[in-house]
């Protein structure tokens, strides 16, 4: 699937699952749909099994998010109701609208399932992950969940959870990483579990490449250990005097403390002349991503100068790391310089980046995926060599081998399903999810919000009630069940929402609404008993018969659904 494609699914407000091999652009998608999202003043939270991971999008990490300490299994009963007695995770789950989960591979099913969990306490919603819209994206080839011990379920996707979902899945298919056709060899049969004897020679030659002199080369090695090592040596080797940078802060220190958590930024970085480093932040426009190689120059007074491996030399001034609350307004800020020293880092850490050359020792391997995310770094078979490689390096999960066919058949089918919509029902779907979700669709409204944003600000102001985000969509729907659709909730919600809206205006008309072939007449009968027998345990607060009394005097016969419908439309 194209990139533009899945745009046009995620608009939609689908559930979606992004995927594709390593270098396909995912985080490139997700960037604009956030973007996207941002421009009409709907801010999603983005969380990510690992503060490096969440660092890519800046959003958080799923047990800071979700309040989840230390665990790593389903929360119980227990302390979820402990949970629901925290009015700061009400506040922050009640705004909650999109849901990204960044770097799903690495997302045990326990944490998924924990996720739900506590979305459906919060927001009394049997619906899964409580009726939020959920947008997901990983790989599952790359590297894993970290487990101490052995456990027969692994995987996100084997959570129950995952399949009532009903995700849209977007395989996306182009390669913007990689521009060598014998390493996309390599990479491709690494996924179907079957290397080739090509391919092994292709990697055996790997051994004994000569990279450029004037190249940046990056060491990957699968332990701190060995990073640590390398990276200390190297620098001591230097004979140039060492200059030292410290971050300034803004913000609370707790929150401070956050971005350092979820961020590779270093609270005190050591330079010297001669350095090899990488580049820790994305910023196109001083010509440098995450994962940019050099060598430091020297130093202009307390500036470093970084050649990259293109030749061209970067002034290196501090940049900023900051921390948005769930307004999307700026609670913290860390400066510093985005580097890191270089001769060597963990294929964990490397997970995301692009690298124009990298030495990488498998030898060590020792987790499926970790081979495959070290590889799929570097943009071609030149600048590639290999220090050691063991079996394990090569490996996939047989079980991912089973589901990977199946995800590429349901996007195929996802693809053929949006591809079919005209360009009008295209953005009349788009519209809706916007109004849905209480967004603006006003062109000059979003052209204004993009100049805030370009301005590092924000016009998000509190949530608009969730009743009259409904009423936005009645013009535009013709049915209880596409209304439920769009704004992604259950029809019974829905139903509620109209009860508050005819409260408030009683001339309202929702009469298209009414569904047809209601059992009125037994419902009728047992609401006019109840209400003679008077008896104040069947009726809330609001002076209504209860929803419960009804049911149960209807001996469970008749849904919860048809008996709201039939009191919300009774003359």
């Amino acid at each position: 699937m194209k990139q533009t494609t899945a745009l046009n699914i995620l608009k939609s407000g689908k559930n979606v699952f992004i995927t594709g091999s390593a270098g396909t652009g995912k985080t490139y998608l997700l960037r604009q749909y956030i973007q996207y999202l941002k421009e009409r003043r709907i801010h999603p939270t983005i969380v990510a099994p690992t503060g490096i991971a969440a660092s890519h999008l800046k959003g958080q990490t799923i047990h800071s998010f979700f309040a989840l300490g230390i665990r790593d299994t389903v929360v119980d009963n227990g302390y979820v109701a402990f949970l629901l007695e925290k009015s700061y995770l009400k506040s922050r789950f009640s705004k909650l609208k999109v849901l990204i989960i960044d770097e799903v591979s690495m997302v045990s099913p326990e944490i998924f399932a924990s996720m739900d969990k506590i979305l459906r306490a919060f927001k009394n919603s049997p619906e899964p992950f409580g009726g939020v819209q959920v947008v997901i994206s990983g790989d599952f080839f790359q590297l894993p969940p970290v487990s101490k011990e052995f456990k027969e379920k692994r995987f996100s996707w084997q959570a129950p959870v995952w399949k009532t979902l009903e995700l849209k899945s977007c395989y996306l298919s182009e390669k913007f990483r990689q521009d060598d056709d014998q390493l996309i060899q390599v990479l491709d049969e690494i996924r179907s579990d079957n290397v080739s004897e090509s391919s092994q020679k292709i990697l055996e030659n790997c051994f004994h490449t000569e990279l450029a002199e004037k190249v940046t080369v990056t060491k990957l090695f699968t332990h701190n250990v060995d990073v640590d090592r390398i990276n200390l040596e190297e620098l001591s080797k230097l004979k140039g005097k060492p200059q030292t940078f410290k971050y300034t802060s803004k913000g609370s220190v707790k929150n401070i403390e956050k971005i350092f958590k979820t961020a590779l930024v270093l609270e005190e970085l050591t330079l010297k002349k001669g350095a090899m480093v990488i580049f820790i932040k994305n910023n196109p426009e001083k010509f440098y991503v995450n994962g940019t190689t050099g060598v430091v120059m020297g130093f202009d007074g307390d500036i470093p100068i970084v050649q990259t491996t293109t030749g061209r030399k970067i002034r290196v001034v501090a940049d900023d790391w900051q921390l948005e609350n769930d307004k999307g307004e700026n609670v913290a800020t860390v400066s510093q310089v985005p580097l890191r020293l270089a001769w060597a880092i963990t294929i964990h850490k490397s997970q995301g980046m692009t690298l124009d050359a990298a030495q990488i020792d498998l030898s060590q391997t020792f987790e499926v995926g970790q081979g495959y995310v070290a590889l799929s770094r570097i943009k071609n078979i030149e600048g590639l060599q290999l220090l050691g490689l063991n079996e394990m390096a090569l490996k996939v999960d047989p079980l991912i081998l089973r589901i990977d066919e199946p995800i590429k058949k349901a996007s195929l089918k996802a693809s053929a399903e949006i591809t079919a919509y005209s360009e009008e029902d295209l953005e009349k779907a788009h519209a809706n999810y916007i109004k849905g979700l209480g967004g603006c669709i006003n062109f000059l409204e979003i052209e204004d919000e993009k100049k805030l944003l370009r301005a590092g600000k924000s016009s998000v102001s509190s949530d608009i009630p969730t009743h009259l985000k409904t009423k936005a969509l009645m013009e535009s729907c013709e049915s209880i069940k596409e209304i439920a659709k769009t704004r992604g909730v259950t029809a019974a919600t829905i139903m509620n929402h109209f009860s508050t809206l005819k409260k408030e205006d009683n001339s309202i008309d929702l009469s298209k609404y009414k569904p047809k072939g209601l059992p009125t007449e037994a419902i009728e009968k047992v609401v006019l008993v109840l209400e003679e027998e008077q008896n104040m345990e069947n009726f809330a607060e609001d002076g209504n018969l209860r929803m419960k009394a009804i049911y149960e005097a209807l001996n469970g016969e008749i849904s919860y659904d048809d008996i709201r419908a039939t009191m919300l439309f009774r003359l």
